[in-house]
Protein backbone atom coordinates (compact mmCIF):
# COMPACT_ATOMS: atom_id res chain seq x y z
CA UNK A 1 0.00 0.00 0.00
CA UNK A 2 2.61 2.53 0.94
CA UNK A 3 4.48 1.74 -2.12
CA UNK A 4 1.55 2.67 -4.28
CA UNK A 5 1.48 5.84 -2.75
CA UNK A 6 4.98 7.50 -4.37
CA UNK A 7 3.83 7.39 -7.59
CA UNK A 8 0.37 8.75 -6.86
CA UNK A 9 1.91 12.03 -5.04
CA UNK A 10 4.46 12.33 -7.80
CA UNK A 11 1.89 12.43 -10.12
CA UNK A 12 0.34 15.25 -8.18
CA UNK A 13 3.01 17.23 -7.78
CA UNK A 14 3.80 16.95 -11.61
CA UNK A 15 -0.01 18.34 -11.86
CA UNK A 16 0.63 21.04 -9.32
CA UNK A 17 3.55 21.99 -11.01
CA UNK A 18 2.24 22.40 -14.81
CA UNK A 19 -1.00 24.34 -13.43
CA UNK A 20 0.86 26.72 -11.56
CA UNK A 21 2.26 29.45 -14.23
CA UNK A 22 -1.44 29.73 -15.09
CA UNK A 23 -2.53 29.94 -11.30
CA UNK A 24 0.52 32.64 -10.94
CA UNK A 25 -1.23 34.37 -14.29
CA UNK A 26 -4.71 34.62 -12.93
CA UNK A 27 -3.85 35.70 -9.58
CA UNK A 28 -1.07 37.74 -11.27
CA UNK A 29 -0.44 40.96 -9.31
CA UNK A 30 -0.26 39.13 -6.00
CA UNK A 31 2.91 41.38 -4.87
CA UNK A 32 4.28 44.76 -5.35
CA UNK A 33 5.12 46.01 -9.13
CA UNK A 34 8.06 47.97 -9.65
CA UNK A 35 8.02 50.69 -12.52
CA UNK A 36 10.91 51.74 -14.47
CA UNK A 37 11.06 55.52 -15.19
CA UNK A 38 14.43 56.16 -17.16
CA UNK A 39 14.32 60.06 -16.60
CA UNK A 40 14.85 62.16 -13.67
CA UNK A 41 12.39 63.38 -10.93
CA UNK A 42 9.95 66.13 -11.83
CA UNK A 43 9.71 65.75 -15.74
CA UNK A 44 6.93 64.54 -17.55
CA UNK A 45 7.73 61.09 -18.21
CA UNK A 46 7.98 61.06 -14.04
CA UNK A 47 4.49 62.37 -13.63
CA UNK A 48 3.42 59.86 -16.11
CA UNK A 49 5.10 57.47 -14.72
CA UNK A 50 3.68 58.28 -10.91
CA UNK A 51 0.02 59.23 -11.75
CA UNK A 52 -0.17 56.10 -13.69
CA UNK A 53 1.27 54.16 -11.06
CA UNK A 54 -1.34 55.20 -8.94
CA UNK A 55 -4.22 54.04 -10.92
CA UNK A 56 -3.02 51.11 -11.27
CA UNK A 57 -2.30 50.36 -7.43
CA UNK A 58 -5.63 51.48 -6.99
CA UNK A 59 -7.45 49.01 -9.95
CA UNK A 60 -5.40 45.83 -9.22
CA UNK A 61 -4.97 46.16 -5.61
CA UNK A 62 -1.21 46.31 -5.59
CA UNK A 63 1.65 49.09 -4.96
CA UNK A 64 3.23 49.61 -8.51
CA UNK A 65 6.06 51.89 -7.29
CA UNK A 66 8.20 53.97 -9.43
CA UNK A 67 11.83 53.64 -9.82
CA UNK A 68 14.10 55.96 -11.61
CA UNK A 69 16.78 54.19 -12.91
CA UNK A 70 18.86 57.03 -15.29
CA UNK A 71 21.23 57.09 -17.01
CA UNK A 72 22.38 57.39 -21.40
CA UNK A 73 19.12 59.36 -22.78
CA UNK A 74 17.23 56.33 -21.26
CA UNK A 75 19.59 53.47 -22.31
CA UNK A 76 20.09 51.81 -19.23
CA UNK A 77 16.86 51.92 -17.14
CA UNK A 78 15.10 50.43 -20.27
CA UNK A 79 17.78 47.44 -21.28
CA UNK A 80 17.41 46.53 -17.10
CA UNK A 81 13.71 46.10 -18.11
CA UNK A 82 14.34 44.25 -21.31
CA UNK A 83 16.54 41.80 -19.48
CA UNK A 84 14.38 40.90 -16.76
CA UNK A 85 11.52 38.19 -15.82
CA UNK A 86 8.82 37.90 -17.95
CA UNK A 87 6.45 37.93 -15.01
CA UNK A 88 5.01 41.51 -14.87
CA UNK A 89 6.65 42.41 -11.89
CA UNK A 90 8.90 44.82 -13.80
CA UNK A 91 7.63 47.22 -16.28
CA UNK A 92 9.11 50.03 -18.14
CA UNK A 93 7.74 53.86 -18.45
CA UNK A 94 8.71 54.24 -21.79
CA UNK A 95 8.64 57.16 -24.06
CA UNK A 96 9.25 58.85 -27.45
CA UNK A 97 13.01 58.60 -26.67
CA UNK A 98 13.27 55.02 -24.90
CA UNK A 99 11.65 53.38 -28.05
CA UNK A 100 11.69 55.87 -30.97
CA UNK A 101 14.45 58.44 -30.94
CA UNK A 102 17.16 56.00 -29.54
CA UNK A 103 16.59 53.33 -31.64
CA UNK A 104 17.04 56.24 -34.70
CA UNK A 105 19.90 58.06 -33.56
CA UNK A 106 22.14 55.17 -31.17
CA UNK A 107 24.28 53.17 -33.38
CA UNK A 108 24.34 49.22 -31.59
CA UNK A 109 21.19 50.18 -29.45
CA UNK A 110 21.66 46.94 -26.68
CA UNK A 111 17.74 46.31 -27.20
CA UNK A 112 15.31 46.18 -29.75
CA UNK A 113 12.03 48.79 -28.96
CA UNK A 114 10.28 45.99 -30.70
CA UNK A 115 11.53 42.35 -30.19
CA UNK A 116 12.43 43.41 -26.49
CA UNK A 117 9.75 44.37 -24.89
CA UNK A 118 6.23 43.32 -24.84
CA UNK A 119 3.93 46.66 -25.80
CA UNK A 120 1.03 46.83 -22.91
CA UNK A 121 -0.30 50.13 -24.18
CA UNK A 122 0.57 53.67 -25.35
CA UNK A 123 -1.80 55.70 -23.25
CA UNK A 124 -1.14 59.51 -23.70
CA UNK A 125 0.58 62.27 -25.54
CA UNK A 126 1.82 65.50 -24.58
CA UNK A 127 3.57 68.50 -26.14
CA UNK A 128 6.57 70.33 -24.82
CA UNK A 129 6.40 74.17 -24.16
CA UNK A 130 9.56 76.29 -25.85
CA UNK A 131 11.08 77.83 -23.39
CA UNK A 132 13.50 80.60 -23.22
CA UNK A 133 15.63 82.73 -20.62
CA UNK A 134 13.27 85.82 -19.90
CA UNK A 135 16.33 88.03 -20.52
CA UNK A 136 16.35 87.57 -23.79
CA UNK A 137 13.44 89.85 -24.38
CA UNK A 138 12.16 87.11 -26.98
CA UNK A 139 8.07 86.45 -26.66
CA UNK A 140 7.26 84.81 -30.01
CA UNK A 141 8.64 82.67 -32.82
CA UNK A 142 8.98 85.55 -35.02
CA UNK A 143 11.07 87.69 -32.94
CA UNK A 144 12.99 84.31 -32.34
CA UNK A 145 13.88 83.69 -35.30
CA UNK A 146 14.86 87.53 -35.89
CA UNK A 147 17.08 87.68 -32.99
CA UNK A 148 18.63 84.42 -34.16
CA UNK A 149 19.47 86.06 -37.81
CA UNK A 150 20.36 89.29 -36.18
CA UNK A 151 22.60 87.52 -33.66
CA UNK A 152 24.08 84.33 -35.17
CA UNK A 153 26.15 81.77 -33.05
CA UNK A 154 24.82 83.18 -30.03
CA UNK A 155 22.19 81.49 -29.28
CA UNK A 156 21.93 77.51 -27.23
CA UNK A 157 19.66 74.93 -26.48
CA UNK A 158 19.57 72.40 -23.82
CA UNK A 159 18.47 68.93 -24.66
CA UNK A 160 18.37 65.31 -22.49
CA UNK A 161 20.96 64.42 -24.31
CA UNK A 162 22.60 63.44 -27.95
CA UNK A 163 19.99 61.73 -29.73
CA UNK A 164 17.41 62.24 -27.24
CA UNK A 165 13.89 63.96 -28.34
CA UNK A 166 14.40 66.99 -27.86
CA UNK A 167 18.16 67.29 -29.58
CA UNK A 168 16.03 65.72 -32.84
CA UNK A 169 12.98 67.99 -32.28
CA UNK A 170 15.25 71.14 -31.76
CA UNK A 171 17.23 70.18 -34.47
CA UNK A 172 13.89 69.85 -36.94
CA UNK A 173 13.39 73.24 -35.49
CA UNK A 174 16.10 74.78 -36.23
CA UNK A 175 15.34 73.21 -40.20
CA UNK A 176 12.00 74.45 -40.06
CA UNK A 177 12.85 78.04 -39.19
CA UNK A 178 15.99 78.96 -40.68
CA UNK A 179 18.29 79.27 -37.64
CA UNK A 180 21.49 78.52 -35.93
CA UNK A 181 21.24 77.50 -32.21
CA UNK A 182 24.34 76.01 -30.64
CA UNK A 183 23.26 72.67 -28.50
CA UNK A 184 23.93 72.16 -25.49
CA UNK A 185 23.06 68.44 -24.02
CA UNK A 186 22.28 67.59 -20.02
CA UNK A 187 21.18 64.58 -18.62
CA UNK A 188 18.01 65.42 -18.10
CA UNK A 189 15.55 68.20 -19.32
CA UNK A 190 15.13 69.14 -15.39
CA UNK A 191 18.85 69.79 -15.20
CA UNK A 192 18.69 71.88 -18.99
CA UNK A 193 15.96 73.93 -17.27
CA UNK A 194 18.21 75.13 -14.51
CA UNK A 195 20.47 76.95 -16.63
CA UNK A 196 18.04 78.37 -18.76
CA UNK A 197 17.10 79.94 -15.60
CA UNK A 198 20.14 80.70 -15.09
CA UNK A 199 21.35 82.08 -18.10
CA UNK A 200 23.56 79.66 -18.53
CA UNK A 201 21.85 78.74 -21.98
CA UNK A 202 19.24 80.69 -24.15
CA UNK A 203 16.43 77.76 -23.88
CA UNK A 204 15.30 74.43 -23.94
CA UNK A 205 11.80 72.18 -24.58
CA UNK A 206 10.16 71.15 -21.57
CA UNK A 207 7.08 69.36 -20.78
CA UNK A 208 4.35 71.11 -19.26
CA UNK A 209 4.11 69.93 -15.57
CA UNK A 210 8.09 70.98 -15.59
CA UNK A 211 7.90 74.30 -16.99
CA UNK A 212 4.94 76.14 -15.88
CA UNK A 213 5.66 76.88 -12.47
CA UNK A 214 9.06 78.45 -13.87
CA UNK A 215 7.07 80.39 -16.19
CA UNK A 216 4.14 81.44 -13.85
CA UNK A 217 7.46 82.62 -10.95
CA UNK A 218 8.24 84.86 -14.29
CA UNK A 219 11.84 82.38 -14.61
CA UNK A 220 11.38 81.76 -17.89
CA UNK A 221 9.65 82.69 -21.08
CA UNK A 222 7.40 79.76 -23.19
CA UNK A 223 6.91 81.12 -26.11
CA UNK A 224 5.33 78.20 -28.06
CA UNK A 225 3.74 74.61 -27.56
CA UNK A 226 4.59 72.24 -29.85
CA UNK A 227 1.14 70.39 -30.11
CA UNK A 228 -1.13 70.27 -33.12
CA UNK A 229 -3.80 72.75 -31.76
CA UNK A 230 -3.45 75.15 -28.84
CA UNK A 231 -3.68 73.52 -25.15
CA UNK A 232 -6.91 74.46 -23.09
CA UNK A 233 -4.50 74.75 -20.20
CA UNK A 234 -2.30 77.09 -21.67
CA UNK A 235 -4.98 78.89 -24.16
CA UNK A 236 -3.02 81.89 -24.74
CA UNK A 237 0.33 79.99 -26.17
CA UNK A 238 0.10 79.99 -29.68
CA UNK A 239 1.35 76.37 -31.65
CA UNK A 240 4.86 76.20 -32.97
CA UNK A 241 2.79 74.97 -36.27
CA UNK A 242 0.78 78.34 -36.26
CA UNK A 243 3.41 80.74 -35.35
CA UNK A 244 5.89 79.11 -38.01
CA UNK A 245 3.05 78.51 -40.67
CA UNK A 246 4.33 74.88 -40.43
CA UNK A 247 2.93 71.74 -39.34
CA UNK A 248 5.51 71.22 -37.14
CA UNK A 249 5.23 69.24 -33.67
CA UNK A 250 6.84 68.02 -30.68
CA UNK A 251 6.08 66.28 -27.46
CA UNK A 252 6.41 62.77 -25.89
CA UNK A 253 3.87 59.80 -26.22
CA UNK A 254 4.28 57.27 -22.93
CA UNK A 255 3.24 54.06 -22.52
CA UNK A 256 3.71 50.96 -20.19
CA UNK A 257 5.86 48.14 -21.40
CA UNK A 258 7.41 44.65 -20.24
CA UNK A 259 10.07 42.31 -21.11
CA UNK A 260 9.22 40.17 -23.58
CA UNK A 261 7.19 37.21 -24.04
CA UNK A 262 4.98 38.30 -20.76
CA UNK A 263 2.35 36.10 -20.04
CA UNK A 264 -1.01 36.61 -22.38
CA UNK A 265 -2.86 36.77 -19.15
CA UNK A 266 -0.91 39.06 -17.53
CA UNK A 267 -0.94 41.38 -21.01
CA UNK A 268 -4.71 41.42 -21.09
CA UNK A 269 -5.03 42.26 -17.40
CA UNK A 270 -2.71 45.16 -17.38
CA UNK A 271 -3.87 46.16 -20.81
CA UNK A 272 -7.57 46.41 -19.47
CA UNK A 273 -6.34 47.90 -16.35
CA UNK A 274 -4.40 51.00 -18.49
CA UNK A 275 -8.07 51.45 -20.61
CA UNK A 276 -9.88 51.22 -17.37
CA UNK A 277 -7.41 53.92 -15.75
CA UNK A 278 -7.64 56.16 -19.12
CA UNK A 279 -11.94 56.23 -18.32
CA UNK A 280 -11.18 57.60 -14.77
CA UNK A 281 -12.77 61.14 -14.25
CA UNK A 282 -9.43 61.41 -11.81
CA UNK A 283 -7.07 60.22 -14.26
CA UNK A 284 -8.30 62.25 -16.92
CA UNK A 285 -8.01 65.44 -14.87
CA UNK A 286 -4.69 64.61 -14.09
CA UNK A 287 -3.89 63.88 -17.88
CA UNK A 288 -5.90 67.80 -18.61
CA UNK A 289 -4.44 69.32 -15.86
CA UNK A 290 -0.83 68.88 -17.93
CA UNK A 291 -2.40 69.35 -21.28
CA UNK A 292 -2.14 65.73 -22.48
CA UNK A 293 -4.09 63.99 -24.57
CA UNK A 294 -5.15 60.36 -23.12
CA UNK A 295 -4.62 57.34 -26.23
CA UNK A 296 -7.06 54.53 -25.52
CA UNK A 297 -4.65 51.88 -27.99
CA UNK A 298 -5.00 47.82 -27.28
CA UNK A 299 -1.72 46.48 -27.45
CA UNK A 300 -1.54 45.46 -30.77
CA UNK A 301 -3.00 49.16 -31.53
CA UNK A 302 0.21 50.25 -29.59
CA UNK A 303 2.42 48.35 -31.25
CA UNK A 304 1.15 49.68 -34.94
CA UNK A 305 1.56 52.87 -33.41
CA UNK A 306 5.35 52.63 -32.01
CA UNK A 307 6.10 50.99 -35.31
CA UNK A 308 5.11 54.36 -37.38
CA UNK A 309 6.84 56.67 -34.71
CA UNK A 310 10.07 54.56 -35.02
CA UNK A 311 9.84 55.02 -38.55
CA UNK A 312 8.94 58.83 -38.72
CA UNK A 313 12.02 58.97 -36.20
CA UNK A 314 14.19 57.12 -38.35
CA UNK A 315 13.87 59.56 -41.51
CA UNK A 316 13.89 62.65 -39.10
CA UNK A 317 17.58 61.20 -37.86
CA UNK A 318 18.73 60.12 -40.98
CA UNK A 319 17.96 63.46 -43.13
CA UNK A 320 19.69 65.64 -40.28
CA UNK A 321 22.69 63.17 -39.79
CA UNK A 322 21.79 62.68 -35.93
CA UNK A 323 23.74 59.52 -34.58
CA UNK A 324 24.79 59.16 -30.84
CA UNK A 325 26.28 57.19 -28.68
CA UNK A 326 25.06 56.12 -25.27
Amino acid sequence: MLRKIGPVILFCTFLIAQMHPALAQESYPSSPVKVIVTFTAGGGADFMGRVLSQKLSEILKQPFIVDNKLGASGVIGSQYVAQSKSDGYTLLLGTTGTHSTNFATIPNLPYNPIKDFTTIAIFSDAPYLLCLNPQLGINSITELVRYAKANPGKLTYGSSGIGSSPHLGFEALKKTLGIDVAHIPYKGLPAAMVDVMGGQISMTYDSIPSAVPHMKAGKVKCIAIGSKERSPVLPDIPTIAEASGSNFVMGSWYGLFGPKDLPPATLNKLATSVLQALKDPEFQASLQRVGATGMPLTPSQSKLFLEADINRWVNIANELQIRAQP
